[in-house]
């Protein structure tokens, strides 16, 4: 299978933020473990998103991972994820996110009688 020309806009590279904790020089890795977010919200236009990550102990035992998104017409989603590694942190946000996203999109087309792909 080839990669078709008409790839969507890299949502996240486009609206996320990078909060408190980290810094601009990071903006790469933390691009590259967010990555899988882009699909999940692919169903939106770029500028229709917006996204921050914060992490409060940056370094100490605990790190705490915040991940929040605003989209049109939903209150604000937000996933939160402590750990030792901030990279297992930022895994973890992404995954929570993720669900609670697809949990709304999932609730949503069922209010409206609409099915998701099979």
């Amino acid at each position: 299978m080839s990669e078709t020309t008409n790839t969507p806009p890299r949502i996240l590279r486009e609206q996320l933020r990078l909060g408190a904790g980290f810094a601009s020089k990071e903006r790469d890795h933390v691009l590259e473990i967010l990555s899988p977010l882009d699909r999940h919200l692919a169903h939106w236009h770029a500028e229709q998103v917006d996204l921050e990550v914060t992490v409060k102990d940056r370094g100490g035992p605990e790190q705490k991972v915040t991940l929040e998104t605003w989209l049109p017409h939903w209150p604000s989603v937000v996933a939160t994820a402590a750990g030792r590694e901030l990279d297992h942190a930022l895994i973890e946000a992404r995954k929570e996110l993720i669900r609670q996203i697809e949990d709304k999109k999932s609730k949503h087309e069922m209010g409206t009688g609409r099915r998701g792909p099979a």
